[in-house]
C-alpha cells in the first residue's frame, strides 16, 4: 500500500480537503483545556477552535465533516477531541472519499490515498472490459470497490494479511458481490483465479524500513506497519508480487502496483524479469507512479 508520504520524501502527499475526508494536518500543540469530550457545546466555531488549536491545517473543513458525521453535539465534541489528539480524520468520521465513492474506514485500517486513484484509472484504461478483478493488499477494499463501480458487474476478489482490513474490505465490496480473504498475498486467493485475472491491483507497501520513522504520526501510530513497511529498499513485497503475478493473469491481463519515483526503475525491472510487458505511468500533480505489467497473449 502507498505510504502516507512517498518513500522518497517524508512530507505527505495530501488530498484536497474539499474532495475527501482525508485532509492532512500538522500538529504543533495538544488540545486546550477549555474543551472536553463531555462538553455540551459543539458548535462549528468551537470545533474549529479546538482543531486549529491542535494544529489542524484544514480546521474549518474538518469541523464541517465532523458535524455532518455526528448524530449529537456531544458526539461531535468527542469526535473533535479524538481528532485533536491525533487520530486520522478518516478514522474519526468513519469514511474516506475515494474515486467518487464513500469508503468505510475503521480504526486501525489503512486509509486510502487520493493518489491511488491514479492506479484505478490506469487499470480501467488498460483493461476497460475486465470481468475478473483482484485487489491484493486491499486494506479497506477501496481499489476493488472503485474498479467494480466503474466496470459494472465483475467477479471481484480482495485479500489482505490484516484481519481488520479484510473485515472492512468485505463491507466495502459487498454491494459489488465481492469476496474478501485473509492471508499472505496470493496464498489467500482461491486457486481457480490462476490464469483468469484481468486486473490484479496490488497496493503493496513500499516505504523502506529505515524511513518508516519519518512518516507522519497519523500513519505510524494508527495504521498497520505491514501496510507501510516494504523492507530494506521498500520493494520486498513488490518483488514477490512481480514474481508470481504472471501465473494469475489471463492472457492480456495486467498487474498494477504503486511505487515512488526513486524506486520506479527497480520496480520496472522486477516486472520485466517476470516476463511481462511493462510500462511506467506518472501523474506529477498527485506525485503518483504506477507500474503496469501486462501478460502478452
Amino acid at each position: 500500500m502507498p505510504p502516507r508520504s512517498p518513500a522518497s520524501s517524508p512530507s505527505p502527499a495530501s488530498p484536497s480537503p474539499r474532495s475527501s475526508a482525508s485532509s492532512r494536518s500538522s500538529r504543533t500543540s495538544p488540545v486546550g483545556s477549555s474543551f472536553s469530550p463531555t462538553s455540551p457545546s459543539a458548535s462549528r466555531d468551537v470545533l474549529v477552535a479546538v482543531l486549529r488549536g491542535a494544529g489542524c491545517v484544514f480546521a474549518e473543513d474538518e469541523a464541517e465533516l465532523i458535524l455532518t458525521a455526528a448524530r449529537t453535539p456531544d458526539e461531535a465534541a468527542a469526535m473533535a477531541a479524538r481528532r485533536a489528539a491525533g487520530l486520522p480524520l478518516e478514522h474519526v468520521v468513519g469514511w474516506a472519499e475515494f474515486h467518487g465513492l464513500r469508503i468505510t474506514v475503521e480504526p486501525g485500517v489503512f486509509v486510502p490515498r487520493r493518489r491511488t486513484e491514479f492506479l484505478v484509472d490506469q487499470a480501467l484504461a488498460a483493461a476497460p472490459h475486465a470481468s475478473v478483478v483482484v485487489d491484493l493488499c486491499c486494506g479497506s477494499g477501496a481499489v476493488g470497490a472503485a474498479l467494480a463501480a466503474s466496470l459494472g458487474p465483475v467477479e471481484l476478489h480482495a485479500a489482505d494479511i490484516d484481519a481488520a482490513a479484510v473485515g472492512c474490505a468485505r463491507r466495502n465490496i459487498a454491494e459489488h458481490g465481492g469476496h474478501a480473504y485473509a492471508g499472505d498475498l496470493f496464498a489467500a486467493l482461491p486457486g481457480q483465479l490462476r490464469g483468469r485475472t484481468d486486473i490484479l491491483a496490488a497496493n503493496v507497501p513500499y516505504v523502506p524500513t529505515g524511513e518508516v520513522p519519518l512518516l507522519p504520526a497519523e500513519a505510524r501510530e494508527h495504521e498497520p506497519l505491514a501496510a507501510l513497511d516494504g523492507g530494506g529498499d521498500g520493494l520486498d513485497v513488490l518483488r514477490r508480487v512481480a514474481a508470481e503475478a504472471p501465473r494469475w493473469l489471463a492472457p492480456g491481463g495486467c498487474v498494477l502496483v504503486e511505487t515512488s519515483e526513486r524506486q520506479a526503475p527497480a520496480a520496472v525491472e522486477a516486472f520485466t524479469r517476470g516476463g511481462l510487458t511493462v510500462r511506467l505511468a506518472k501523474d506529477e500533480e498527485l506525485y503518483a507512479h504506477v507500474v503496469v505489467g501486462t501478460r502478452v497473449r
